[in-house]
């Protein structure tokens, strides 16, 4: 049975103020072409790079979160190629002594935790981009992105399946933004994944590799490697050889196909690059930085502290905003005694998750409201409050959807929203005892159900009561004076 063996190769454009070697400013995305150029990232002669001390720092930093080897001595690197989108017919890069190398980060698969193996993280700039005018037989060059910093990020062969490659890219892309290094959008390009890979009988044999270029989503690099996968179990099956090329991905045939030949490390001529120094990273400097609470430690300490539902932790933790704002409101309900007079800090916790996970982004649809700032629109102490309102009893969950809801548009606390709506739960027995006698007689069959067994009529019941209170009653109080009577 043939196994696959997968390697990933990851770009990311880092979100430096400038690009690698020249001071034009690093705003890829620009619309109108060629704005942000100069002679040195158009590769015009004569011109000198010079480093972006900034970039090299986003590097170490990431290598240091990946649990790579920092290295003393690096040093920039000529890649050799043409291209129209490569101004100088070479690429500044690195070849033999990366920044970075020999790391790992660790994913989390169906059949438990799964470290993969980094051989390099490294620094070089990006290409310009080519546009193709529909039906023109002539193709446009932007070099706005040309000589935009671009970390390369390149596993060893240890991947086993297309899930491991998109959790493996998911995981990195996290890391990206936890560090603020990148936004790592593959929508806007700003992260590219290339895959190669083979199909083997042995474990630890390689095949015939086949690198897949240029996939711009997570959901690409999945179906990309299953197709690719058959492609080659039927081509080996039927007694065939695969063939060493580069293919792309076409999304809209889910298949992919033939570009070129692929090339090897020898066909880009690398030599050491003349115009730029040797980097010296002095031993005493290869942890200096302090790296954030990374989204691994993030999950395990919410599990801890917190006691969420799994799929909760993963959505905050994939949304670091979220996250950041869910712990202030959690900081919030911590110094609030009354808080703890009705429920335990751990459910007042879930229900903030619930709260923020599922009723919000509600809202926000029904309000077709996107790309909102939450902590501009409601306070954490606001919704601290709410949430110590709802473990209260002071507000029904209808109540409390209304509340949160008024609360996103206007801003003003919940406390206020409550007396002026007039949503306050009731949950005064003496209050309730003459509405249920109420319900009681003007529904004698339901009743009749209840106390022949049926102890389901009594949801009916209840239903009543909150229709006559116009849902301000303590269901939990109506259940129970309704039991009493009825007993």
């Amino acid at each position: 049975m043939y196994k696959p063996i997968i390697g990933l190769e990851i770009h990311a454009e880092l979100k430096t103020e400038s690009k690698m070697f020249c001071s034009c400013p690093n705003k890829p995305a620009e619309k109108e072409p060629n704005v942000y150029i100069c002679p040195i990232c158009l590769g015009h002669p004569g011109t000198l790079p010079v480093i972006n001390k900034k970039a090299v720092e986003y590097i170490l930093k990431i290598g240091q979160a990946l649990n790579c080897q920092i290295a003393e001595t690096s040093k920039f690197d000529r890649k050799n190629y043409f291209y129209p989108d490569l101004p100088k017919g070479y690429q500044i890069s690195q070849y033999d002594q990366p920044l970075s190398e020999n790391g790992f980060l660790e994913i989390k698969t169906k059949e438990g935790r799964r470290r993969i193996r980094i051989r390099r993280v490294h620094l070089e700039e990006d290409t310009g981009k080519l546009i193709h005018p529909e039906g023109a037989d002539y193709s446009l060059v932007d070099f706005n992105r040309s000589g935009v910093p671009l970390m390369e990020l390149v596993t060893e062969p240890d991947i086993r399946s297309p899930e491991e490659a998109r959790l493996f890219a998911q995981e990195l892309q996290l890391i990206l933004r936890y560090l603020d290094v990148s936004e790592a959008d593959m929508e806007k390009g700003q992260m590219r994944v290339e895959a190669n890979i083979s199909l083997s009988k042995k474990e630890g044999e390689l095949g015939t590799k086949v690198e897949i270029k240029n996939l711009n989503s997570f959901r690409a690099v999945e179906r990309a490697l299953i197709y690719e996968i058959e492609r080659q179990r039927e081509i080996l099956e039927s007694g065939g050889k695969v063939i060493q090329e580069t293919r792309g991905w076409d999304a809209v045939k889910q298949r992919t196909f033939s570009q070129r030949a692929k090339e090897e490390a020898h066909d880009y001529r690398y030599f050491p690059e003349p115009d730029l120094p040797p980097l010296l990273i002095p031993e005493a400097n290869l942890k200096i930085f302090d790296l954030p609470e990374l989204p691994q430690a993030k999950r395990e300490r919410f599990q801890k502290e917190y006691q969420l539902p799994e799929g909760d932790i993963g959505t905050l933790v994939n949304n670091k905003e979220w996250a950041d704002y869910f712990e202030q409101v959690c900081s919030e309900l911590k110094q609030t005694e009354e808080a703890r007079a009705k429920l335990p800090l751990v459910q007042l916790y879930k229900l903030v998750a619930n709260y923020l996970l599922n009723e919000i982004p509600r809202i926000a649809e029904r309000q077709n409201i996107v790309g909102f700032a939450l902590n501009e629109r409601i306070s954490p102490e606001n919704f601290a409050e709410l949430i110590v309102l709802i473990g209260q009893k002071e507000i029904s969950s209808s109540g409390a959807q209304k509340v949160l809801e008024k609360m996103f548009l206007t801003g003003a606390d919940p406390t206020h929203i409550i007396e002026k709506e007039g949503l306050k739960q009731v949950s005064d027995e003496a209050a309730l005892t003459q509405v249920i006698e109420e319900v009681i007689q003007e529904n004698p069959q339901p009743v009749k159900d209840y106390q022949s067994g049926q102890e389901k009529a009594i949801q009916f019941l209840i239903g009543q009561v909150m229709k006559k209170t116009k849902g301000k009653a303590n269901p939990e109080v109506v259940k129970k004076l309704l039991e009493k009577n009825l007993s």
